[in-house]
């Protein structure tokens, strides 16, 4: 029972009436849908409209998230259930009143393979009202439902498309265009932002031709930007799942007709398998199809075929050790594999000059070897895309680059840090997560809050229209530039740093090539 909710408005959307409710004076509408069930003969195609309904869609819960392992990092929300029936989003908006408010649509991370929009630290309450703005949030699919390319196995009778989940993406930016004026929102000022895999699907809707104009800002946190793959190893991919399905040699409609269940099992096996067999890389990610995604993002980047559209983009000072901390196979950590995924892109790459591994390493000198492994799996992963990216788009558009540095003193005790997605309570203003939350069981709350306001301040500002400005004490964030190259440094205070990458691009140089 939600006993600070009262009845909300009434909204007309395209396909039908929906009715939220209000909570602490914020209108909030939950799982409408978007999309029609992809499910049955529509499992591995591309999203279409919902059938239209004329009675009052009561949107107060959630609805289904896709279907996924658990993971005890990444909690779903209470009374979630799972269905490949998850195309639903979910909206808040400040009371009625003026129209015309930013929107900023947001992307959910979880190696394209996990995660919800009803994850608790996604309520976009604080967002709204500290911003007075629109927030959309939403479910795409994941894993083998959403990222799994089995095009290279159509026939006449069996079609399948890639790229599904980007499709639902493109298809929630669409209903936004058509349906937020409706809540409130500004359809000519929307902001893209997303993390970890929600950012790395802002920097390839960046550079999706059918994506332009449908969003005017973005906002990628740690996007591993170069984690997008070519057809010819995205049908290897397939062919992996295939197998794990127990089917014969490209039976892609077995795995049409296998149950959710059959398609999770087979799911999880590949996600451990893929990054075991080619360190460095993971099972699910976008692909370069040559027609929804026509480049692979950092080359599009580099050529200013990217949308000319103002971007943050940023990364966490400790990215590695989560996936340290969880023994996930998705970031190499010991020598042998690191060495491997450079005798990888070695292999892949046979005509390009790659970077030398002793200078690479000669970054990372004074470090214990762990920490090194560390440093060198997340630059290749987060940092170096991200710091290419930035150099390529602020030749074109603005840009403003940022890293994350701050850890209350209990994360630092764990020598967990700033790792990978320790940002989002702080954007999101939710830094509260129940009685067994020991984040700041050793102090730091009050800094945790002025940290919060200050990056909200940034991303709200950013949203409205104007720089990234912080509060009135906070320094001013100069756009990047090759020339002065400036990153904002966030910890208990922010910092404006020249070139702080500066040893880390050098050691690395200018291999975006090689990283694709």
């Amino acid at each position: 029972m939600h006993t600070d909710r009262t009845v909300g408005d009434v909204v007309s959307t395209e396909a039908g009436p929906v009715r939220g409710f209000v909570s602490r004076g914020v209108r909030v509408w939950q799982g409408i849908r978007y999309a029609a069930p992809p499910i049955g003969d529509r499992r591995f195609r591309d999203p279409i409209r919902p059938e239209p309904w004329s009675d009052v869609f009561e949107a107060t819960a959630f609805g289904p998230c896709e279907p996924q392992s658990t993971n005890a990092a990444i909690p779903l929300g209470p009374d979630v259930r799972m269905d490949e029936d998850a195309l639903s989003l979910n909206v808040w908006a400040p009371p009625a009143g003026d129209a015309g408010k930013p929107v900023l649509v947001w992307i959910h991370g979880g190696a394209y393979f996990r995660g919800a929009s009803s994850q608790p630290v996604f309520d976009a309450t604080s967002l709204v009202e500290h911003g007075d703005v629109v927030v959309v949030t939403f479910n795409y699919r994941l894993g083998a439902f959403g990222f799994l390319d089995l095009s290279s196995f159509s026939t006449a009778e069996q079609q399948f498309d890639s790229n599904v989940a980007l499709k639902d993406m493109i298809m929630v930016l669409e209903w936004v265009q058509a349906n937020i004026a409706n809540f409130g929102g500004d359809p000519g000022r929307v902001t893209l932002f997303g993390e970890s895999a929600g950012g790395g699907a802002v920097t390839t809707l960046m550079t999706v031709p059918s994506a332009e104009g449908l969003f005017h800002r973005a906002i990628a946190e740690s996007s591993p930007a170069t984690s997008v793959y070519g057809p010819e190893r995205s049908a290897d991919v397939a062919a992996q799942f295939i197998e794990l399905l127990g089917l014969a040699p490209g039976d892609a409609a077995g795995a049409r007709a296998a149950s959710t269940a059959e398609v999770l099992t087979a799911s999880d096996a590949l996600f451990a398998q893929v990054p075991q067999r080619s360190p460095g890389t993971i099972a699910f990610a976008p692909v370069v199809d040559g027609t929804l995604v026509p480049e692979y993002p950092v080359r599009a980047f580099r050529a200013g075929d990217a949308h000319r559209v103002p971007l943050i983009i940023g990364t966490n000072k400790d990215e590695s050790s989560l996936f340290r901390l969880m023994k996930s196979p998705l970031m190499p950590i010991e020598q042998a594999t690191i060495r491997a995924m450079f005798d990888e892109v070695a292999a892949e790459h046979p005509d390009l000059d790659l970077p030398d591994e002793a200078r690479i390493s000669s970054a990372y000198t004074g470090l214990a070897p762990i920490q090194q492994n560390l440093g060198i799996t997340r630059d290749f992963g987060f940092r170096m895309p991200t710091v290419w990216i930035a150099e390529a788009h602020s030749a074109f558009a603005p840009c403003w680059l940022y890293r994350f540095d701050y850890a209350p003193p209990m994360l630092k005790a764990l020598r967990i840090g700033a790792t990978h997605a320790t940002e989002l309570p702080y954007v999101w203003g939710n830094l509260a997560h129940g009685a067994k939350d020991i984040t700041y069981k050793l102090g730091g709350r009050r800094t945790a809050e002025r940290v919060s306001a200050n990056m909200q301040h940034r991303w709200l500002a950013f949203a409205q229209g104007d720089d990234p400005v912080g509060l009135a004490d906070a320094p001013v964030w100069e756009r990047y530039t090759a020339d002065a190259r400036v990153s904002l440094v966030i910890d208990t205070t922010e910092s404006a740093v020249a070139d702080l990458d500066g040893e880390l691009r050098e050691a690395w140089g200018d291999h975006v090539l090689a990283f694709v």
